[in-house]
């Protein structure tokens, strides 16, 4: 397992080396936005992850609903904090991005402010799992994950929905959308780095929920040992 681990952490660090140089060295500079345009190469392929994520906790929260499993619930959980982290991703390559280009760093359209409040969701997602006690606390949050998950097809068809300050989109955007071919190389290798980053994470997170449920069960067990033994 350590060598597979070893294996997919190296081949991870060529993918992101090689996104990196086509992002900002292959691809070529957008004639419009310039060199700025570069950061979509990482706001895309986050975003896209998030939502991959995000789609993962939605069917181990339903999962869990049905069967009560540990191994859904650890996936739930892991896959909801990498998601977080990459919808950071998102919210911070924005704003960066918007700076010169709309002369703000933020605007309450559609797209972005779905995109926030799909981010809270899910940081409550997380505030619920490490904050609150009971049993019931995972079956709490995996109907919050569910719920939460609904956000991510309005996020997605804002732009398509709703008249936004956001760039129309690439995929599907009717007469000149998409992108130079060049240009789509660079964003799909970059999304094989934060695909292969992100299930990196969630192995490893994973794997730690599910240690700390067992450890949770053997302290509750030598608990109630110990109180038969006093009684």
């Amino acid at each position: 397992m350590k060598t597979l681990f070893n294996v997919l952490a190296v081949l991870t660090l060529l993918l992101l080396g090689y996104g990196f140089c086509q992002a900002m060295y292959i691809a070529p500079t957008e004639a419009t936005m310039g060199d700025v345009q570069r950061i979509f190469y990482y706001h895309l392929p986050s975003a896209w992850v998030a939502f991959l994520l995000f789609f993962i906790n939605f069917l181990a929260s339903v999962w869990y609903l049905v069967r009560r499993t540990v191994g859904a619930d650890a996936l739930a959980l892991a896959s909801a904090e990498v998601g977080v982290s990459f919808c950071t991703i998102v919210l911070l390559t924005g704003p960066i991005w918007a700076r010169p280009i709309w002369g703000i760093w933020w605007t309450w359209d559609a797209r972005l402010t779905s995109t926030l409040v799909l981010w809270l969701i899910y940081v409550s997602y997380l505030v619920l799992r490490h904050y609150a006690t009971g049993g019931q606390v995972p079956v709490l949050a995996a109907a919050l994950g569910i719920f939460g998950f609904l956000d991510v097809p309005i996020v997605y068809m804002a732009i398509r929905w709703f008249r936004t300050q956001h760039p129309q989109p690439v995929i599907g955007g009717g007469q000149g959308s998409g992108l130079d071919h060049t240009m789509w190389v660079a964003v799909l290798w970059n999304l094989a780095a934060f695909a292969m980053l992100a299930f990196m994470f969630v192995c490893i997170r994973y794997q730690q929920a599910l240690t700390e449920h067992a450890l949770e069960e053997a302290h509750a067990q030598a608990s109630l040992d110990y109180e038969t033994e006093g009684a």
